[in-house]
């Protein structure tokens, strides 16, 4: 008989995650301790509520209000220190929670109020990875984690950023992305940084269609040549159900879903800033239905209060996902990922595969 679908058997699962920020996901102690060592203000004084206060922040319904909360976490992490801790501590939960591939994105140039120089940045937070993702390995979850380099929308430092990526692809460094309010920030204002990554075979992912509707999603496939779409929810809004059932697809709708262009997904934050009303109501039912490459991410999760394991746990709830489609997502989420075709093929056939075949037995 198969292992009954539980919160608790979900954590066995092998997962894959495409979208997850490192300064989103700090533990609410260790923000407590580094705010401590360098002075920074925070808004409460203990674990409680400090947990509390950013959760609160992050339910407001506003994109805006919940890119504030990162004022706190990312305002610790400005030591090469405090980069190598919160990315080792990171590599450790993630591997804790199943995940075997994850993709964490973060920004550099929003750490180097300390004096820090962006290669710096780069190279302390590979260095916190690395050694997450050997301790992991001696508690026996293995992890692989690839970083993005975030570029920020409202800035002018996207080419310098992407040429950082470039720089290091070889040492751990897998793509490039840019984040931000996306509404009168468009990715067109940054072409240059994107022309610079396709002349240089390089992979990158644009924030698209989570605060902003479907221009967004236009501009970051037609101009910018995305890979992949960061969220990608509002490609909802070019698809209608007709009185008998049937479902239309617009032009935007046909092509994301033709060209296999992958959504990354992030169903408790997307009900967060506003995005999708609630989890029964998010648009990756229907999206997994019409067969979009769709993917279940966890975004933010110290302000979402998630883990992959939460966030597939609360699909099982909302849509009466079995293993069977856990499978499907997990496996389109590898199928996604930014390195190379063969040790993407190696991971779904030596550990994706295997491990729900165990779960389905």
């Amino acid at each position: 008989m198969p292992t009954p679908l539980t919160p608790e058997t979900i954590l066995l699962a092998p997962k894959v995650l495409l979208h997850d920020h490192l300064d989103g996901g700090v533990r609410p102690d260790t923000v407590l301790e580094l705010a401590a060592e360098s002075g920074h203000q925070l808004p409460a004084a203990d674990v409680t509520s400090l947990e509390q206060w950013f959760r609160e922040s992050a339910d407001s319904g506003s994109l805006e209000r919940y890119l504030e909360t990162f004022v706190h976490t990312v305002g610790v992490m400005q030591t090469r220190e405090a980069l190598v801790r919160v990315a080792a501590e990171c590599a450790k939960d993630l591997a804790a929670d199943g995940v075997v591939y994850a993709e964490v994105r973060y920004a550099p140039e929003l750490h180097v109020e300390g004096g820090l120089l962006l290669t710096d940045v780069v190279e302390a937070v590979l260095e916190g990875f690395d050694a997450g993702t050997r301790a992991a390995a001696e508690q026996g979850d293995t992890i692989r984690i690839g970083t993005l380099l975030t570029a920020m929308r409202h800035a002018a430092r996207s080419r310098e950023i992407a040429e950082l990526a470039v720089r290091y692809r070889d040492d751990g460094v897998v793509g490039f992305d840019i984040a931000g309010a996306e509404a009168g920030f468009p990715p067109t204002r940054h072409l240059d940084a994107f022309e610079y990554l396709r002349r240089e075979n390089a992979h990158f992912t644009i924030h698209a269609g989570e605060g902003f509707g479907l221009p967004s999603i236009w501009e970051a496939l037609a101009w910018c040549g995305t890979d992949r779409l960061g969220h990608g929810v509002r490609i909802i809004d070019d698809i209608s159900a007709a009185e008998d059932g049937t479902v239309r697809l617009g032009r935007l709708a046909q092509y994301v879903r033709d060209r296999r262009i992958p959504l990354e997904m992030c169903p408790s934050s997307n009900v967060q800033t506003g995005a999708a009303a609630s989890i029964a109501e998010h648009p990756i039912g229907l999206l997994r239905q019409l067969s979009f490459r769709v993917t279940v991410n966890t975004d933010n999760r110290l302000m979402s209060g998630v883990s992959m394991s939460s966030e597939m746990a609360a699909l099982v709830e909302a849509f009466g996902y079995g293993w069977d489609d856990l499978q499907w997502l997990t496996l389109n989420a590898m199928k996604s990922a930014f390195i190379p075709f063969d040790e993407r093929l190696e991971l779904i056939n030596t550990v994706i595969k295997p491990g729900y075949a165990t779960l389905k037995a």
